[in-house]
């Protein structure tokens, strides 16, 4: 049974530069666990705001000549919250932004409550707006599948819905302040 934790080990396995924007709380700790770097932001406590963040960032690094792929790690809840954010994606329509939507049907950073992602496709949602790059992976059972080189060569904006079991891992808090986070990912993007 495959979780959100299978899925960032299988989605961040393949990347190398790409700059990732995590999701709040505990998918930020198990990014972090998995692989800390400094071209990751983990947001602690913005629920909903981190493919915002990724979309501005793929903006400015697209204005700026800059190659560089934009990861966002969001959830199904905080989508939900903010299903705005993917009109806004489509119009703006980036092409360096990769938006990977781990699934669980739960708000597994506030203790797990079911979200309505049981009742819509979200990968449906993002084609109603006019996404063209939009792929559904079930990784319920496994994440051998999942190849992100597949889809870093490919124009964006793309949208990954990958579905996956409920649950969170026991990841350790991430060892850095906010501000220490902030101040090393704005550094990243600049050493380039």
């Amino acid at each position: 049974m495959m979780k959100r934790y299978d899925v960032i080990r299988a989605v961040v396995k393949d990347l190398n530069d790409e700059l990732i924007i995590s999701n709040i709380g505990v998918p930020s700790k198990e990014l972090h666990e998995i692989r800390e770097s400094k071209n990751n932001f983990y947001m602690l406590g913005s629920m909903s705001m981190a493919t915002p963040i990724g979309l501005g960032l793929s903006m400015a690094l697209e204005k700026n000549n800059d190659n560089r792929k934009v990861i966002v790690l969001d959830g199904d809840g905080s989508v939900l919250m903010n299903l705005g954010e993917l009109v806004t994606v489509y119009v703006q329509n980036p092409t360096n932004l990769i938006v990977v939507i781990i699934d669980n049907e739960a708000y597994g950073s506030t203790g797990s409550q079911k979200t309505y992602a049981s009742e819509v496709n979200i990968a449906n949602i993002a084609r109603s707006v006019g996404i063209k790059e939009v792929y559904y992976i079930d990784a319920k059972d496994n994440t051998d599948h999942i190849d992100m080189n597949e889809y870093l060569n490919k124009k964006g904006p793309i949208v990954l819905h990958i579905k996956v079991n409920a649950g969170n891992s026991d990841a350790k808090n991430i060892k850095y302040t906010p501000s220490k986070i902030k101040n090393r990912f704005m550094k990243s993007i600049q050493k380039r």
